[in-house]
């Protein structure tokens, strides 16, 4: 069992060994809905837990937000600072050899599972996994990007924020997800995740067989007004039911 501060909805979990640490957000209806948003690198699960009131989304949705910290780790693209990162990064540059960044693939992997060790801890918890939705900024995005599509039970959606495919072309998407609604949003003037690695990723997940949506913003690597209320709606949506 997960253990939280009594009478808190905004507290810092406690979790067993397995579990990734985690900021939750309960709703004050039963869940009926988990959203699992994974924070950039070099961040926090903090980081986007003001943007939750934001959203504005009607308590009948009865959502739960989590927000998992990644574990400190140097990374070499930083000088090897240590940092809370999902995977560290050996390079910026992309490995034209297989379209991959160059990472530590073993931490990515790992990274990867943990997620989905959360994502099985809300089915256990009585959470439909269709209304389950991943989200993911940045680095946390390209980890949410392999735990959602590789997923083996069909997932609500996957929200990918400022980031990119950390996989090619002959990654396999499970069939549980081949039709898994992935909205991408991107900044037209980000200088960390360029927009075309945005575009790379929805030109590859079309390939892939999926329908990505795509929208870009005036707006660095940052989350701006406009792509909240956008992200309020596409949540809205899903968890509706809507197109």
């Amino acid at each position: 069992m997960m253990n939280t501060i009594p009478g808190n909805p905004h507290s810092e979990t406690m979790p067993p060994m397995s579990y990734l640490p985690s900021i939750e957000l309960n709703p004050s209806l039963p869940a009926q809905t988990s959203v699992i948003w994974l924070h950039g690198l070099g961040a926090s699960g903090d980081d986007f837990v003001p943007i939750v009131p934001q959203l504005n989304l009607p308590d009948d949705l009865a959502v739960r937000f989590i927000f998992p910290h990644a574990p400190e780790r140097p990374v070499t693209v930083n000088n090897g600072y240590v940092m809370p990162s999902w995977y560290d990064i050996l390079s910026f540059n992309w490995d034209n050899n297989n379209g991959k960044r160059m990472i530590n693939s073993e931490q990515f992997s790992a990274s990867v599972l943990a997620i989905r060790v959360l994502i099985n801890r809300e089915i256990e918890r009585g959470i439909n996994s269709q209304r389950i939705i991943l989200a993911g900024f940045s680095q946390g995005g390209a980890i949410a990007y392999e735990a959602a599509l590789g997923f083996d039970k069909p997932l609500g959606g996957l929200l990918a924020l400022s980031t990119y495919l950390q996989f090619d072309l002959t990654t396999d998407i499970h069939a549980a997800n081949k039709q898994l609604p992935v909205n991408i949003l991107h900044g037209s003037l980000d200088t960390v995740v360029l927009e075309m690695m945005g575009q790379r990723a929805f030109s590859v997940l079309q390939m892939l067989g999926l329908s990505p949506a795509y929208k870009n913003y005036p707006m660095g690597h940052e989350v701006c007004d406009a792509e909240i209320a956008d992200i309020s709606v596409w949540l809205q949506q899903r968890l509706r039911n809507e197109n």
